[in-house]
């Protein structure tokens, strides 16, 4: 089977030669596992392959020798002939399922940081958030792997395109595979699987198993049938406004289980709540945000129970939303929305200026007004306008016409 790499990888190699622990997070199925596997392959073609280990925490032998302490563990390393004069590289894939993994780390770092160089997985920051204290404070250094972004779709179809083309048959290309971005999602297992059937079948396997693991052992919901009916109201207002208070009254829980269900689904990577851009004006609103899923596909299965057919509005915004938070980063990312209901898709902010986002699946020349009402707001702010064609796509003064692959 062919292994893709991810394009966070070079940025983790960087750190391998420092002491700090390397954590990398992400939801299930995103590659954590095999990332981890690129990893030490390359480590063994540099170093003594016995001193590159890695423990599956889903193995409980292997959680029970972590949970009996690093000496125990330094003594099974010693067991496995690890050559303690030279540097040991330890994997620990899933994390989380250890009793107390901040202190099992800090030990470690403590004590063994010139002699052994800890990476670890961690399906769900959840866990890793809930679990890990502030004793790991400069002890760590965290990386996030998401879902694929188009970029790394295209590698994983295994083809190779220009992005800043406007080649009208390679454009065509472009947005037809653009489309299956949307259909099906980001999750790696999904875009290398051709069965439709298949691609359904895995995805509502990754939701169940989602709903066991990380939301019954880990979160300690009880009340699945209520989390679960939260999950089916939230795909279906995917790029919507989300009033809190009228949705804890829709799924029938108080407002404080609310808020924790939301954290939750937030820190399993599952949705994120965008926040409104606020300048200080007083037309603009500052509380309510906007719900995205992760995973498109996902959204789908839970709303409809199959994949989509056709691309709506929402979905394309939500699809250029997941390509800004994976290449940007949601620090500074933001939609803006007045009280008089003007509105822009999405809006960021960088040390460089303001960038403004309008998403249309058909973009018109008369598309900008909002940006313009923004601008004049905010003079230094650059405007684009986004989609997936442009009916009357001319020469417009301070405006860009960007297909959605090259956002940022």
């Amino acid at each position: 089977m062919q292994i893709y790499p991810r394009k966070i990888l070079p940025a983790i190699e960087k750190t391998l030669k420092i002491p700090e622990i390397i954590v990398i997070h992400g939801a299930r199925q995103t590659g954590k596992t095999t990332l981890l596997g690129l990893i030490k392959d390359k480590l063994a073609l540099q170093n003594n392959p016995q001193n590159i280990v890695f423990f599956d925490l889903e193995d409980f032998e292997l959680t029970d020798l972590c949970n009996k302490g690093v000496p125990a563990v330094v003594e099974h390393l010693k067991a496995i002939n690890c050559d303690f004069k030279k540097k040991i590289y330890l994997f620990i894939d899933e994390i989380q399922y250890l009793e107390n993994p901040s202190s099992f780390l800090k030990y470690f770092f403590d004590h063994f940081k010139d002699k052994i160089k800890i990476i670890v997985s961690g399906s769900s920051s959840f866990a890793i958030k809930s679990k890990f204290k502030e004793s790991l404070v400069g002890r760590t250094l965290n990386f996030e792997l998401f879902g694929l972004d188009f970029e790394e779709f295209l590698i994983f179809k295994n083809v190779s395109f220009d992005l800043q083309t406007k080649d009208a048959l390679v454009l065509k290309k472009l947005k037809e595979l653009f489309k299956e971005f949307i259909f099906f999602g980001t999750y790696p297992r999904i875009v290398l699987e051709k069965s439709l059937e298949l691609k359904e079948k895995l995805l509502k396997q990754i939701i169940d198993t989602y709903l066991k693991k990380d939301i019954r052992d880990l979160a300690k919901i009880s009340d699945i049938a209520k989390f679960n009916k939260l999950l089916k109201v939230l795909a279906s207002q995917s790029g919507n406004l989300i009033n809190i208070l009228e949705l804890a009254n829709t799924v029938g829980i108080a407002r404080p289980t609310l808020d924790n269900y939301l954290s939750i689904l937030e820190n399993t990577y599952v949705i994120k709540l965008l926040t409104p851009f606020s300048g200080n004006k007083r037309s603009e609103i500052s509380k309510m945000p906007k719900i995205f899923f992760e995973d498109l596909g996902l959204k789908n299965i839970l709303e409809e129970g199959r994949f989509a057919k056709t691309i709506l509005g929402n979905d394309l915004e939500a699809a250029c939303f997941s390509i800004l938070r994976k290449r940007c980063g949601v620090e500074g990312l933001h939609f803006w929305r007045t009280t008089q209901k003007e509105e822009i898709d999405f809006v960021l902010q960088k040390r460089q200026g303001l960038f403004a986002f309008e998403v249309k699946t058909n973009a018109r020349n008369k598309d900008r007004l909002m940006l313009d009402r923004f601008k004049k707001l905010y003079p230094k702010t650059s405007i684009y306008l986004v989609g997936l064609d442009f009916i009357d796509k001319t020469k417009s003064k301070g405006l860009n016409f960007i297909y959605p692959w090259q956002l940022c």
